[in-house]
This record gives C-alpha cells, structure tokens and sequence, in this order.
C-alpha cells in the first residue's frame, strides 16, 4: 500500500503490528529460522482466538469491518497500547468517520478565553495543525509571529517541529519529540482519511524532510497527555510548566493547548510579555 496514504489500510496495520512482535514475547516457542520478523498470521489468529482464514481476510481487506468483539481480541494479541487500540477501531470505521462542517470560525468568547490566559502560554492547534490563534506568552515561548486575524499563513506546528533550527536548540532531545510529534499527528489523520490537503501534506513532507520520511511509514501511534514541561529560553533562562489539551465539545476539528506556568516561570514572563 502507498505509505503517503494519511492511513493504511486495516490489514496493512495490523501487518506492521505483527511484524513488532516476537514469538517470545507473547509468550509462543519459535521454531526454526523465519523468512520475515515478527509473528505469522497463524500466531496472531491462535493469540486472537479466531480462524486463520478469518484473520488472513482482514488483513487482505475483504472483512473491512469486523466486530468489536474481534478487534478487542486482536489489539491483546497484538499487545496494542490504549493509543493504538483506538486507532485500530478508528481503521475499522474508517469509512463512516466524517469530518464536522460547522463551528469552523473561532468566536470571540474562545478567543478572548486565551488572551486571559496570559501569562500562560495557550494557542489553538486546528485540524491540520495550524496554529489558528494564539496569545502573547505563546508568541514569546515559540516565537510565532505576532498575532494576526489578516495573516495569510499561520504557523503549522508539525512544520516547525520538523524543520525549525530554533526548536531543535531548545530540545535536546528533540528527535525523539518529532517522532511523537509524528506519532500524534498520525493518530489525528485517521479521522479524516481521504483529506485531499493532509495527503498532500504527508506527500510534501516525505519528499522534502528526512526525519518525516523516515518515521512516517512506521505507523507509530501516540495521543497528548497533560504532563510536566520544562523549557530553556534563551532571554529568560529555565521555565516550568503544566501542559494541558483541552478538547471544544463545539469545535470538533481544535484543540486548545494550555501551558500553566510555576510561580516562579509567571513572574518571568510577565516582565517580558
């Protein structure tokens, strides 16, 4: 299947979780040398409780949709995290997932709700992962540009992440945040599977940009979590901050990304803000 596609199909899933997987680590002997790693299909069918002929036509496409029940037994199979697990069942009903058309203006009571959030970073990632609104700490933090309703182009949080020099010399680590970056971004695509400008996206990044090409076909899967982030600027020194994606029951397509500052890091960024 074309790795460019926003998702693989059910079957091609399921195959690059198997391949993941060795006999021994779910607890089946190995026997002899394998042409290709990972389990067989028969392994997975005998894990799943489920015919081998039945598991060979999800994976060739012909059952498009099997039963929750099934799916349940191949994510433990398949020793799915909660993040794939639900990918999987996104992939399942790939074809009845569609995408909202309303609520696509951001209203003044959100937008005046993260301008009061300062000085706590807080901007609004859309469904392409444009940053569609965004107030002054966020400015500071990230270095977008100053907010603007006219802006012909606003930034697009993957891009950055991939190519900004500025990101890669505050993360130290910061391969292994583009590869969750990547991993999200993935997990976000699966319900919108035939978005004509995510696959033309996916399509510009994997020619232009290493690091995409080179984790983008390995359908890794990760989901936002609010956790603890710590942050070096280069004016302002160390700032610590508790992250938290608030998901709008009104807007289906944003996510409003929240960074509540320590003490310490608010009285920083309201001298500078």
């Amino acid at each position: 299947m074309n790795e460019l596609n926003i998702q693989p199909s059910l079957g091609e899933f399921l195959r690059v979780a198997r391949a993941r997987l060795t006999p021994e680590q779910v607890g089946l002997k190995s026997y002899g040398r394998r042409r290709t790693p990972g389990l067989r299909r028969e392994e997975v069918a005998q894990l799943a409780n489920i015919s081998v002929s039945w598991y060979t036509s999800i994976e060739q496409g012909k059952d498009r949709q099997p039963s929750q029940q099934v799916l349940e037994c191949l994510s433990t199979a398949l020793q799915l995290s909660p993040a794939e697990k639900h990918y999987l069942f996104l992939l399942s009903k790939s074809s009845e997932i569609e995408e909202s058309e309303i609520y696509k203006e951001i209203s003044i009571g959100l937008e005046r709700t993260v301008f009061a959030l300062d000085p706590n970073p807080a901007y609004i990632l859309g469904k392409y992962w444009d940053v569609l609104l965004w107030n002054h700490a966020a400015e500071f933090i990230f270095k977008f540009p100053p907010f603007s309703i006219d802006l012909t182009e606003k930034p697009n949080m993957l891009y950055r992440f991939l190519t900004d020099p500025f990101l890669k010399e505050v993360f130290p680590d910061w391969e292994e945040h583009v590869k969750v970056m990547i991993a999200r971004f993935r997990a976000d695509c699966a319900r919108y599977p035939n978005d004509k400008r995510l696959i033309e996206m996916i399509s510009k990044y994997n020619q232009e940009i290493d690091i995409f090409r080179h984790w983008w076909p390995r359908y890794e899967i990760a989901t936002v979590t609010d956790c603890h982030k710590l942050w070096n600027d280069p004016q302002i020194g160390s700032l610590e901050f508790e992250h938290v994606d608030l998901q709008l029951s009104n807007y289906p397509n944003f996510q409003l990304m929240i960074f509540t500052a320590s003490p310490s890091t608010a009285a920083k960024l309201k001298q500078v803000i």
